[in-house]
């Protein structure tokens, strides 16, 4: 960790700065700059391609040379631009100032007037944003999530005979499979990772109040609702047709939410190992030179179920936010949405800071057999519904108060006390066999 990190105000740039540091390709200051030169480039040469007759003479040749301002931009440039918006207290104009500059080196700023044209601030930054966060998702945070995924799914398969005690209102309940339960969480994350695939990034391009009114007075001929269209379809996004000035944020939102039920899933999965490790079904390998408590040598916490489960609730309360704001703007616009979107980055943060110790966490478990084969021998009590459902098959009367009454009892109910009530019954032999075969272990469903 270095200085800065150390005087860092969040965890997400200091503490964590080795997790998150992928993320400033895409949330940081130098990347909102850089994403917004991204499209303020690649809409002028989208004019050049048209082409507008002002600009039928551009060389064409040039168009790579273009982009190299942004795919070759630098720290001391994003300088620059943060130097030009001292002066004009306006990021996206200081971004405008500072590709002319750029044209002025290339000697082509007869055509520099065309950089930016017809366009609001806000065509530039609720195109940049969207892009930002989808290629963010697709680089970083999915690929993380679904190594996740895949190691939920190997346990489902490597555990799916393993039979375990269930608990219903933390009560011993019919039993089930150690696979099976993560098999729950498998095609739970599954089916909303398959809502998510549905769902497009949104992008507002439309000039002053969403209408093209400059684009249109200057050049009446030109479809430039199509224009748009296209335009922002290249960039991998949708547009958002009609507008304010501003993105509605519908689409976005979406996005947030859909997150959110993901990590709402996780919480609830990392919950619950955490729980079966307290109940000893897991063990946690060990790092000889980690330590779990400063006062207790002998202690291996849950930690990272636990810091993910922290990281997660961070995530999803900002998430809510983003969500529950942006959609809503006065009017045909006002600012809150400007200083909120800079915070898109910050659950993205938190969410690859708790799937990081998730890996981990799941990586250390080690299954206790011994401990789970105990617990399903101290409940013999959990057959009484197989039972009961046998007996009630057989016409047998009042077989779930008999069965209640047995169970109630307060004494200890054991394979000996099962075997007893059965041998009593009024039954047919083969029955009664039947319910002999019965045991916690083999009473597992599907």
């Amino acid at each position: 960790m270095n200085h800065d990190s150390l005087m860092a105000v969040s965890p997400v740039d200091g503490r964590y700065e080795r997790q998150t540091e992928p993320l400033r390709e895409y949330f940081s200051e130098f990347a909102l700059i850089r994403y917004r030169i991204r499209v303020e480039i690649e809409y002028f040469i989208a004019l050049c391609e048209i082409p507008l007759p002002q600009l039928s003479d551009f060389d064409k040749s040039k168009f790579e040379a273009l982009r190299n301002i942004y795919r070759n931009f630098t720290a001391e440039e994003a300088q620059r631009v943060k130097d030009i918006e001292k002066v004009t207290n306006h990021d996206v104009k200081a971004v405008e100032y500072f590709i002319k500059e750029k044209f002025q080196e290339m000697d082509i700023m007869k055509w520099g007037e065309f950089v930016h044209f017809g366009l609001t601030s806000q065509d530039i930054n609720n195109t940049s944003v969207p892009l930002s966060l989808k290629e963010a998702v697709e680089h970083c945070w999915l690929p993380l999530l679904n190594e996740v995924l895949d190691i939920i799914r190997k346990m489902a398969e490597e555990w799916k005979d393993i039979p375990m005690l269930a608990k219903t209102h933390g009560q011993p309940a019919s039993p089930t499979k150690v696979g099976k339960e993560f098999r729950v969480f498998q095609v739970r994350l599954e089916e909303q990772l398959r809502q998510f695939s549905l769902l497009t990034y949104p992008a507002k391009f439309g000039g002053a109040t969403g209408n093209m009114n400059a684009h249109k007075v200057a050049y009446p001929e030109i479809d430039w609702i199509s224009f748009g269209n296209k335009f922002v379809s290249s960039l991998g996004l949708k547009r958002s047709f009609p507008t304010t000035q501003i993105e509605h944020y519908d689409n976005l939102a979406a996005i947030f939410d859909n997150m959110r039920r993901i990590n709402t899933i996780l919480i609830d999965m990392a919950r619950d190992i955490w729980t079966y490790i307290s109940m000893e079904y897991f063990k946690q390998k060990v790092n000889k030179n980690e330590v779990g408590s400063s006062a207790m040598p002998h202690k291996v916490n849950p930690i990272d179920f636990e810091n993910a489960e922290g990281n997660l609730g961070m995530a999803d309360a900002v998430l809510t936010f983003l969500s529950m704001k942006l959609p809503v703007s006065r009017l045909q616009r006002d600012l809150t949405d400007s200083t909120v979107l800079r915070n898109v980055g910050v659950p993205v943060a938190h969410q690859v800071i708790a799937l990081n110790s998730l890996k981990k966490g799941l990586g250390k478990l080690i299954l206790n057999e011994e401990a789970i084969e105990a617990d399903l021998e101290r409940n013999w009590a959990v057959v009484a519904e197989a039972i009961q459902t046998i007996l009630r098959r057989e016409n047998y009367p009042n077989p779930y108060e008999t069965l209640k009454a047995l169970t109630r009892t307060g004494s200890v109910i054991n394979h000996q006390t099962i075997s007893d009530f059965i041998d009593r019954l009024d039954i047919r032999e083969e029955v009664k066999e039947e319910l002999r075969a019965i045991t916690p272990m083999t009473y597992t469903g599907f």
